[in-house]
């Protein structure tokens, strides 16, 4: 009985040093939309000629650390975005971007 006490006792410690949070898709396609469409494309398809179109698939081939990597740089005309949105939130733009190639 002693062991089933220090099985779920230590547990529950790791549940609450490891926390893990689903993106949220709403708040990716809000931020999407308000920092990201207007050469991205609202539907996906860049309306620049240097901006990937995220409907073809186009620059999603890295992992999603790469794509924050990215997003936290800025390359030509995409500017940084690393102390304006929170690592959450560029996590939250990177699951939204994958919804978009089929």
């Amino acid at each position: 009985a002693m062991n089933k006490f220090f099985f779920w006792m230590a547990l529950a410690i790791l549940q609450s040093l490891v926390t893990v949070q689903a993106a949220s898709l709403l708040d990716g396609q809000n931020i999407y939309q308000r920092e990201c469409a207007m050469c991205h494309g609202f539907d996906g398809i860049s309306t620049m000629a240097s901006a990937p179109s995220f409907k073809r698939g186009q620059g999603l081939l890295k992992p999603d650390s790469g794509l924050v990597d990215h997003l936290k740089r800025g390359r030509n005309a995409c500017p940084s975005f690393l102390g304006i949105l929170k690592d959450r939130q560029m996590y939250d733009v990177v699951a939204f971007i994958r919804t978009m190639y089929p």
